[in-house]
């Protein structure tokens, strides 16, 4: 098994897949790429037994059939190492020794047999739905910062997506914020709903944000499949019963705050460096037209206050939030101003962008209160 091929070109490919091999893997063989030339092309795939990647590339040349699995680590730290030269891999298939030539340099490794790799898994009874790359970008954006890390509710560490005829919805929740983001320029010709696992969203994340191509998304009761490109992932859906996320948002809020974002986001990002460090609360106190954020760390006597001009229509009122969660849903809006919609100091804020020129984008943010220290 022999191929030559750019260096840049095959560390490129390799950096794309490279995200889904963890640090620490039970499996030896998942510290490697599977390398499969058949013909003219390479298809490489790295695992978690999760989530699957493989990308395809062609060769500048390319000489006998083969597989084998090389070690991840080794083979990209070499390759960054290198200008945009040809690199000429030579596989002994009897002795699995990986011998690299690039300039004036060999270099050789031992690789690993490919039938130990996991297979890939097969896709049966799929349904699939197309969706522009950066649309599907913009929703992975919007959404996954708002997920959970707890591991003893797995399905609010995914995205649940819900496709309809009409719509596409994408919600996030960590029992704390709630974020819905839902597309009308998105539809599906069936309805489902699945949860998707917040890893290879990341993977997909950083790939689609330079993409301008089309994404085939295929899935069944198990498993989606993702194919753009010379991409193809394939996850693990997340199995269980997503909550009732409509029912947790409060329907009335008569109390209504419109505020410059740009001007609050760095007001809060100010006043909560002062705020107590493990609960980051910070004071929100609305009176006529103005609204006053303050901060305190009793411990270390620090405090902050800042008054800021809104449109308010409602009763005066006090409520206490998370700076950290409002910091990361106002980075996650465009708009120039947005709206805070509330009820009372014990329920859930919502916050909503104003005036949207994107008139296909519909998103919800649902923040939960923290109790005031009087």
């Amino acid at each position: 098994m022999k191929f030559i091929i750019s260096s840049t070109l095959l560390l490129k490919n390799l950096q794309a897949i490279l995200g889904v091999i963890n640090t620490n893997n039970t499996l030896p063989i998942l510290d490697d790429f599977l390398f499969e030339l058949i013909d003219d092309s390479i298809t490489i795939t790295s695992s978690d037994l999760e989530t699957t990647m493989r990308v395809t590339i062609r060769p500048d040349k390319a000489e006998e059939s083969g597989s084998i699995a090389i070690p991840a680590k080794i083979l990209v730290e070499t390759l960054k190492t290198f200008p945009d030269i040809p690199v000429a891999f030579s596989i002994n298939p009897d002795t699995l020794m990986i011998e690299i030539s690039a300039g004036e340099g060999k270099y050789k490794l031992s690789g690993h047999k490919s039938e130990e790799y996991p297979h890939t898994p097969s896709l049966e009874d799929t349904t699939a739905i197309t969706f522009d790359s950066r649309l599907l970008s913009q929703a992975i954006n919007k959404t996954l910062f708002a997920t959970g890390n707890d591991e003893l509710r797995m399905v609010l560490s995914g995205v649940f997506c819900e496709l309809s005829p009409d719509d596409v919805t994408f919600v996030a929740t960590d029992a704390h914020k709630l974020v819905k983001y839902k597309r009308t320029d998105l539809k599906s010709a069936e309805s489902a709903s699945f949860i998707l696992p917040k890893k290879p969203l990341n993977l997909l994340k950083n790939i689609l944000s330079s993409q301008d191509v089309q994404v085939t998304i295929e899935y069944n009761k198990t498993n989606a499949f993702f194919s753009f490109s010379n991409i193809h992932l394939i996850c693990r859906l997340i199995d269980g019963k997503y909550p009732n996320y409509d029912a947790v948002i409060p329907k009335e809020n008569p109390n209504k705050l419109t505020i410059d974002r740009h001007a609050l986001l760095t007001t809060i990002r100010r006043v909560s460096i002062f705020a107590n460090q493990s609960t980051h609360q910070i004071r929100f106190k609305v009176t006529g037209q103005e609204l006053i954020l303050s901060a305190e760390d009793i411990d270390f006597s620090n405090e902050a206050k800042e008054r800021l001009n809104c449109a308010y229509n409602g009763e005066d009122m006090e409520i206490g939030f998370n700076s950290k969660f409002l910091l990361e849903m106002l980075g996650n809006i465009e708009t120039e101003e947005i709206s805070l919609e509330m009820s009372a100091p014990n329920r859930a804020g919502i916050l909503t962008p104003l005036n949207n020129e994107n008139k296909d984008e519909d998103i919800l943010m649902l923040v939960m209160p923290v109790m005031l220290n009087k």
